[in-house]
């Protein structure tokens, strides 16, 4: 951060995240509104009674009166809390989404990104910064310290079309959502490609790495392995519905709603996740069978996957048994 303000960087990281999460369309632009009030009472997603905030055991000095009863958060959480908060939220009713997307407005999304990308690239360099842009300003900015490194990198998690091609044009990198498929992948690797190719000016020259995250589960007992991924597939997957990523991997939207009214009911939804899901979005079997299935990843164009261990077990030695297992296969298939 330039400030050094860490508050700061949080602030943006969530408005970031609850973009992401909530106004995310499944043609990868933002959606123009979402209602303040669910089922006629307003704040009603957001908002708490004194006796839902007790059952969660949080401090009740955080609360502040607001309407029908209900109160707002004010102060600090930590993480764990907003986590857990999040989780009770994503249950309820959710306010009504006007899922128009205005061009002007999707576009100050898209500026603010490439225009990250170029000061930071210019403060990395050394540069004392004075930018006006569409999305922010800054006056006189610089480093307080000089990089070790001359260059670098800047890699972007993105996954909606536009945002793609965005990546193509201005980064060095393209790192894949969680729930990437070899699908995704595909269409990741065919846009920034296409991106690069129209470049003129040689600026986006070369080849692009693209890295994804892939939840992976290696046991003998393949069935028990591919149990263990469930869950969490489960989860994303009723997050992550309506989403053009899992459009790519040939998901209805009618799949994960029946995940989504699942886990509503106080199921974790694993029940409602398919084989297809399993082998789309997760490394999960036998050793063997794991390996045959990375081919198709590499296939697909990625260059570098990371593997989120999916089990219950200890997560250090899940990573020796995938490194183990899957280190010489990926390497043999560079």
């Amino acid at each position: 951060m330039v400030t050094g303000e860490d508050r700061y960087r949080t602030v943006v990281e969530e408005t970031v995240g609850y973009l992401l999460r909530e106004m995310l369309l499944s043609s990868g632009g933002f959606a123009s509104a979402q209602d303040a009030d669910t089922e006629g009472i307003e704040g009603l997603t957001y908002t708490w009674t004194p006796a839902e905030w007790a059952e969660l055991g949080l401090a009740p000095d955080l609360l502040e009166p607001f309407e029908h009863g209900r109160s707002i958060v004010r102060g600090t959480l930590a993480a764990a809390a907003k986590a857990r908060l999040l989780a009770v939220r994503s249950e309820r009713s959710q306010p009504f989404r006007d899922d128009k997307a205005i061009a002007s407005w999707n576009g100050l999304a898209l500026a603010a990104l490439a225009e990250c990308v170029d000061v930071v690239r210019r403060l990395w360099a050394g540069q004392r910064v004075t930018h006006r842009g569409a999305a922010f300003s800054l006056d006189d900015v610089a480093l307080e310290f000089k990089p070790d490194q001359p260059a670098l990198p800047i890699v972007l998690g993105v996954k909606g079309p536009r945002a793609v091609a965005l990546a193509g044009s201005v980064a060095d990198g393209v790192l894949c959502s969680i729930l990437s498929s070899p699908g995704h992948v595909r269409r990741v690797r065919e846009t920034v490609n296409a991106v690069r190719a129209r470049a003129r000016d040689g600026s986006a020259a070369g080849p692009l790495p693209v890295l994804a995250y892939v939840p992976a589960a290696i046991d003998r007992d393949g069935e028990a392995a591919r149990r263990a991924v469930r869950p969490l597939l489960a989860r994303y997957l009723a997050h992550l519905h309506g989403q053009s990523i899992l459009a790519d991997a040939g998901v209805t939207e009618a799949e994960t709603a029946a995940i989504r009214a699942a886990r509503a009911a106080g199921e974790s939804g694993a029940r409602a996740v398919t084989d297809a899901h399993v082998d789309a979005f997760a490394l999960a079997g036998t050793p063997d069978q794991v390996r045959s299935r990375l081919r198709a990843w590499r296939e697909a164009g990625l260059d570098t996957p990371i593997a989120l261990p999916a089990s219950p077990a200890d997560p250090v030695e899940q990573l020796a048994v995938i490194g183990a297992e899957l280190g010489p296969c990926w390497r043999s298939l560079r």
